[in-house]
């Protein structure tokens, strides 16, 4: 790829678009994850003993589900990332291509 090829991609409507979108994207995705994160290890630390207590009298605690939670929170994130990329950014992404190829 030449450096003038480089530089009508890098200039292109498209591919400015989807940067700002993937870069959204990304620090809004990330932004949930550490919230998520630090908030249950804050608690840990700070809270220890609401997350031991028993969920309803017998040996699994509050902290169980909670912890299934962040899980749970991961993947749905990495689902919806998926998701948004499939619908959103991969078409403009083609769309891209198939105008910088010509």
């Amino acid at each position: 790829m030449t450096p003038q090829q480089i530089e009508h991609i890098t200039r292109h409507p498209d591919f400015i678009q989807l940067v700002r979108r993937k870069q959204r994207l990304y620090w809004s995705l990330t932004l949930i994850m550490l919230l998520a994160y630090y908030g249950f290890v804050l608690l840990v630390a700070f809270h220890p003993g609401l997350l031991g207590r028993s969920l309803s009298g017998g040996a699994t605690s509050i902290g169980m589900p909670v912890g299934v939670a962040m899980i749970v929170l991961a993947i749905a994130l990495t689902g919806f990332y998926v998701h948004y990329s499939n619908r959103r950014l991969d078409p403009l992404n083609a769309r891209l291509k198939r105008e910088c190829q010509s």
